[in-house]
């Protein structure tokens, strides 16, 4: 198989496992949507998940994974399974004493934590304190989920990417159970949701481990030789400080905004959490998934010194990724009414709610595009071990996001906040293709921007078409009726994914004739055998 059939098969195989994931999680968020509404205790419950959500990225699926992979892959193609094995080993005693140290401060710190991130709360005694409770339950996520990104890496090392990419469906798993049989029994229902947190991330960690065992990795070590400060741990750690300083710089975007609509009317912290969980859905499913799949080959690559390759796996995993992600895109901005009011509108989460959501969700998907081209960019420069500039262009990002946002929440609410949130993604996006260009010498731009405008002709013909079928039925400003609101927005998609095709075949989009030819060559393989 192609390197380009490779990068496009793991992709592929992610991404239908984080849609199964992600499907979970909607079902999840509409269980908790229907207990809790976008009430106060919501509120409380969003904020003190942002915590271990936030070190998640810092020190589990985010940083770790971008610095492991890399040296990992270096380890195994330059030095063999068994040396790979060591880091692996040495890394995994690392999480279990750095990161344990972490939760037990975290639960300890709880209340002087929320105070700086929530302080809108500081106003609401009891808010407050509910808010600092959950965070003392879901503390100990970190560790489990830290665990989970070791396994996944070593994995994904291995070209191994359907079971970790589907083990966060276990953590939802966990949820909907933890919901359903905890709730009604418990003095505080939304402890239910936070128990099913923590026990998810240690279920996600376990659902791996089978694989990971049968690639004849180790957790602990077979002999006392340094393993705890193996060289590779050491590479991975001088990479992972400037990567964890770039992620902490786009988390502190996400916690400005959480200050501030603190500050602004009951339930806009809800509405943007809503709103930031359906753009995550092709954020997920396609950016984070190619992102993941792509970083091994460009790591091998940039190993071997085969700077050629690497460019041309770069460019086709951009290209393709802009022509899945934009229409889904386009397709959130013209269905978000029908869109939120399907998942979410029941129970205490009325058409206000569902309003408030949908507002946010049209402003945070203008950044979809430049939020899904960031994971390929950074991980381009991440398979280069370059963990600097992707630092750099976060903190002028965090800056532009700070300035927009206190531009923006005047006259728009909740609504300004998302969108600062998509204009500094965009200039992320911008300055980091720029760098990468100059870095490369050269990485076919005029390639990349023709196949984009082809993609988002193709897109506003499909958004338009979309919008214009959804916009004569009055029952999404109503609650119930989730059957035929279901079954109505999902024809539309259909129809709506019938016209971005046949408008990208009509305008030769070169990420439509490869997905044919590639869907006729199986069929030409599967008619030989």
């Amino acid at each position: 198989m192609s390197a380009k059939g490779r990068i496009a098969r793991a992709a592929g195989l992610m991404s239908v496992a984080t849609f199964i994931s992600r499907i979970l999680g909607y079902i999840r968020d509409m269980i908790v949507a229907g207990y809790f509404g976008a009430t106060g205790t919501a509120d409380a419950f969003y904020v003190a998940s942002r915590i271990p959500n936030l070190l998640r990225d810092l020190f589990a699926e985010g940083a770790t994974s971008s610095a492991f992979v890399p040296v990992l892959t270096e380890y195994q193609t330059s030095y063999g399974e068994d040396e790979a094995n060591k880091v692996v080993t040495s890394t995994f005693l690392f999480i279990v004493v750095v990161v344990g140290l972490i939760c037990l401060a975290g639960v300890i710190l709880a209340p002087a934590i929320v105070a700086v991130i929530a302080p809108g709360f500081l106003k609401n005694p009891q808010k407050l304190s509910e808010t600092i409770f959950l965070t003392r339950i879901m503390f100990p996520f970190l560790f489990f989920i830290s665990l989970a990104s070791l396994t996944m890496g070593a994995l994904n090392t291995r070209r191994v990417f359907f079971v970790p990419a589907l083990a966060p469906a276990m953590l939802n798993v966990a949820n909907i159970l933890c919901i359903i049989m905890l709730a009604d029994r418990l003095e505080n229902p939304i402890v239910a949701v936070a128990i099913g947190f923590v026990a998810g991330g240690l279920i996600q960690f376990a659902f791996q481990l089978p694989s990971f065992f049968r690639q004849r990795y180790t957790l602990l070590p077979s002999s006392r030789d340094h393993v705890f400060w193996h060289p590779g741990l050491k590479k991975i750690g001088r990479l992972v400080i400037p990567i964890t300083a770039g992620l902490a710089i786009t988390q502190i975007n996400i916690f400005i905004s959480t200050i501030l609509a603190s500050n602004l009317p009951e339930g806009s912290i809800t509405y943007l959490y809503y709103a930031m969980r359906l753009i995550h859905f092709p954020i997920g499913i396609f950016g984070v998934a190619m992102g993941m799949a792509v970083l091994p080959a460009l790591s091998e690559h940039s190993v071997k010194g085969e700077r050629g390759k690497l460019k041309e796996d770069f460019s086709f995993a951009l290209r393709l990724l802009f022509f899945i992600t934009v229409p889904a895109m386009i397709g959130l901005i013209a269905l978000r009414f029908p869109i939120v009011s399907t998942l979410y509108q029941r129970g205490k989460f009325g058409a206000a709610a569902t309003l408030g959501t949908a507002d946010a969700l049209m402003f945070y998907s203008v950044g979809i595009w430049a939020m899904v081209g960031v994971r390929v960019i950074s991980a381009t420069f991440y398979s280069m071990q370059d963990t600097r500039t992707p630092v750099v262009v976060a903190g002028v990002t965090m800056v532009i996001n700070v300035l927009l946002s206190l531009l923006l929440m005047g006259p728009l609410k909740h609504g300004g906040l998302a969108l600062a949130n998509a204009l500094a993604a965009s200039c992320n996006f911008t300055m980091l293709f720029f760098f990468l260009r100059r870095k490369l010498g050269g990485i076919g731009t005029g390639r990349i921007v023709l196949s984009f405008i082809k993609t988002l002709c193709a897109s506003a013909v499909m958004g338009l078409a979309g919008w214009y079928l959804a916009r004569y039925t009055a029952v999404w400003t109503s609650g119930g009726q989730g059957l035929f609101k279901a079954t109505y927005l999902g024809a539309t998609m259909f129809f709506c994914l019938i016209i971005y095709a046949a408008t990208a075949y009509v305008m030769k989009s070169e990420e439509m004739v490869y997905i044919i030819d590639k869907v006729k060559s199986k069929k030409r393989s599967e008619h030989d055998r």
